[in-house]
């Protein structure tokens, strides 16, 4: 698909030999605009894109229980827009949250490709794989969708943030262990930042946890956000974590 919308601007890769100088950037911008055009989206500017966040999880980020506004994806929203906020040309910040509760990594990979398309964001944080595990699905086809998903992410323009889940300890450590474990391979392997565990400091703690002991209150959605801030804080703009 891509070297026909060259040759359609009057290049003729193969006879120019031109495959070896098609930067990973223009391969990317290419997708995404031949995504977009398939949605009937226009394509954003760079600089909008850089501020476009989308967020695809589960019911950890979809504020279980909860208002939305009481989500750390909400809360991240509002903390972006209070400490950088739309100035000196840029952009406002966007935050898209395609969390869904219930949400497989097979889900997702299913929804992603829409998704990119229409919202073009710079910046995909992916939060899947909880209810694979607590379904007890096979680790090397979880690995597997989290793969395609950070392959599909980057391959459309995007940067991805990988959000690291672990699973109650009643799941046993000859599951658990390599389950938690594969956050961190997958992210070393493709060279992201990960969280590495989303729940931390939130899922030890009754008094944070609903009584699914499953999905943090809203008291300790805040602490969730300090998790995913510390990370995103630096790559979006060099605030300090608790800012």
């Amino acid at each position: 698909m891509i070297f026909q919308v060259l040759n359609f601007l009057g290049l003729n890769c193969l006879g120019l030999n031109f495959r070896g100088l098609i930067t990973r950037g223009l391969i990317a911008t290419l997708l995404a605009f031949s995504a977009s055009a398939a949605f009937g989206q226009e394509a954003i500017s760079p600089a909008e894109r850089a501020h476009t966040v989308l967020v695809l999880g589960d019911s950890l980020s979809a504020a279980h229980n909860l208002a939305e506004k009481d989500g750390w994806v909400a809360l991240m929203a509002d903390r972006l827009a209070q400490n950088l906020p739309a100035k000196n040309g840029k952009p406002k910040w966007d935050v898209i949250n395609a969390s869904i509760s219930g949400e497989t990594t097979s889900g997702g990979l299913s929804r992603l490709p829409e998704l990119l398309a229409v919202h073009q964001p710079g910046w995909v944080l992916i939060e899947l794989g909880a209810n694979d595990g607590l379904r007890g699905l096979p680790l090397p086809l979880i690995r597997q969708n989290l793969q395609k998903l950070i392959e599909l992410s980057t391959q459309a323009g995007a940067n991805v943030v990988l959000l690291g889940i672990m699973l109650p300890p009643n799941y046993g450590p000859a599951y658990a262990t390599p389950f938690a474990a594969m956050y961190q391979q997958l992210a070393e392997k493709n060279h992201h930042p990960l969280v590495p565990f989303l729940l931390k400091n939130v899922a030890t703690n009754p008094k944070l946890m609903q009584e699914d002991g499953l999905h943090p209150t809203a008291e300790g959605e805040l602490p969730v956000l300090a998790n995913v801030w510390a990370i995103v804080a630096p790559l979006w703009g060099g605030l300090p974590a608790g800012k």
